[in-house]
């Protein structure tokens, strides 16, 4: 059990860290190729920070735990929004941008949305089980693809807006391919003592994968997010805070849910819908939260509401088991 729990952690440590250098040298050798500061952003550090949960959805579904790999994905949303959000907004209340309000997060209510229909296949069509397809897959990427499309159309109208935080170290070609070679490494590494030393866990503990997912692996994964965010609400990059957030959300049901179905069909437990009703409420609150007190502003009481709310989210899910 110690053994589980120290592996479990250093899995976290490695997928961090692996997205990390992977992050930072394929941003190197776009930069030495001549790629715009912009594209590397929507690209390459945009699907890094997601990587932790694509890793842990992949081998999730390759090694037959599929409720680890949903419960990841839904858990990491509602953490991103509730927990992630409200820490971020307790250090420095946030400014939401116009487009955030009124595009990005509608989108990323639509997804919750979309993958709550998508997984009822017993509710909605009267079958004996449910469950998301490769076609469910196939119909969640081609909407990652439509988000790509207008966040690419974003960055023509105000380029200067959506520049990398922070500047791009350039190393000489075969370094950064060493490193990018050793962060794919580690992130494979990473997520398969994660997802084994989690499913141990629930074992030993008696508990669900599903809740797991839920908890442990969905707070870990997420942590690549807490800390983005948290150090851009200190630094006053409120645009940077919630948009991490809000893509993130995103990309967790269009990109990894997408690829992960396409692998191996995901079987659905009806009980997760109580989850998909938390997520789409976490993100309607947000939403609604941003038209009370200062207009377009998640004020420190407000993400103070949030992170109670997260506490208690968490403390149903240990009573539900």
């Amino acid at each position: 059990m110690i053994v589980s729990i120290g592996l479990l952690l250093l899995g976290f440590v490695f997928l961090i860290k692996g997205a990390d250098v992977m992050v930072e040298d394929s941003s190197s050798i776009a930069k030495k190729l001549k790629v715009s500061d912009l594209v590397i952003g929507l690209t390459i550090v945009a699907f890094g920070t997601s990587a932790p949960e694509l890793v842990v959805g992949v081998i999730s579904a390759v090694n037959g735990n599929t409720d680890i790999a949903i419960g990841n994905v839904l858990g990491s949303t509602i953490a991103n929004t509730l927990l992630i959000l409200g820490v971020a907004s307790i250090i420095h209340p946030l400014q939401v941008h116009k487009n955030t309000v009124w595009k990005e997060i509608p989108f990323s209510l639509l997804a919750v949305v979309l993958l709550a229909i998508m997984a009822n296949d017993s509710l909605i069509d009267g079958l004996s089980f449910s469950s998301l397809t490769r076609a469910d897959g196939l119909s969640l990427l081609a909407f990652f693809a439509i988000f790509l499309y207008y966040t690419f159309g974003i960055a023509k109208e105000s380029p200067g807006e959506m520049e990398p935080e922070e500047e791009i170290v350039e190393r000489s070609l075969p370094v950064s391919l060493g490193m990018i070679v050793l962060g794919i490494g580690a992130l494979v590494l990473g997520g398969n003592w994660v997802v084994t030393n989690a499913v141990s866990i629930a074992t030993t503990l008696g508990m669900s994968e599903s809740l797991v997912g839920f908890t442990i692996v969905a707070v870990g994964t997420s942590l690549p997010e807490l800390v983005t965010s948290a150090v851009a609400a200190s630094k006053g990059n409120t645009d940077i805070a919630i948009g991490n957030v809000i893509g993130s959300n995103i990309f967790n049901v269009f990109w990894i849910l997408g690829v992960t179905s396409l692998i191996a069909p995901l079987p659905f437990d009806p009980s997760a819908n109580m989850d998909i009703i938390v997520a789409v409420l976490a993100t309607l609150a947000l939403f609604l939260d941003l038209f009370v007190g200062k207009r377009h502003q998640l004020e420190r009481w407000q993400g103070a509401i949030f992170v109670v709310a997260y506490v208690v989210y968490i403390g149903g899910l240990i009573i539900r088991g």
